[in-house]
């Protein structure tokens, strides 16, 4: 999780809420957004917030997965979500990481990351025998599983398939 977050999930939500709230704002301020909330014809539609589904807006930043029952929430609470296992000391997953950053600021996806090493039983769960691997959710449900590093555009591929 993010630098100053708690343990409470309700606590990370609502600063997350709070972020959001605040770019929207901030971005409205620039004239990036129309009225509507949309992007204007200079702004980029897919570089800013955009609904996820379900009601919740996806997190720009990723969200650290550290138990199975998180997982489940975050599977529930967005359309897509794409989940990142991978491991410090996996040079691989370090060389994505940029990748899944950009993926989860610029794409209606919610991305959740989980290190294997501490999490096992997530990582047992999602079938992670492997690192990298990923799995695509869409509508709560596994679409995609990709093991091995993979480009951003491949992400960008895969979610704009699903979201």
């Amino acid at each position: 999780m993010s630098e100053g977050s708690t343990d409470d999930p309700d606590a990370e939500r609502q600063r997350i809420r709070e972020r959001k709230l605040q770019e929207l704002q901030e971005r409205l301020e620039a004239g990036e957004l129309g009225a509507d909330g949309g992007a204007t014809a200079g702004g980029d539609a897919t570089s800013g917030v955009e609904d996820a589904g379900a009601g919740r807006t996806a997190p720009t930043e990723p969200i650290e997965i550290t138990g199975e029952t998180q997982l489940q929430e975050t599977i529930d609470a967005y359309d897509v979500v794409l989940v990142d296992c991978y491991a410090e000391w996996c040079g691989p997953c370090q060389m994505m990481k940029p990748a899944i950053e950009a993926v989860a600021a610029d794409t209606p996806a919610a991305v959740a990351t989980v290190d294997i090493d501490r999490n096992r039983g997530v990582a047992a769960a999602l079938g992670a025998r492997s690192v990298p691997t990923l799995v695509l959710y869409a509508n709560g449900q596994p679409v995609e599983r990709l093991v091995g590093a993979q480009d951003r555009a491949t992400l960008e591929r895969l979610i704009g398939e699903y979201g």
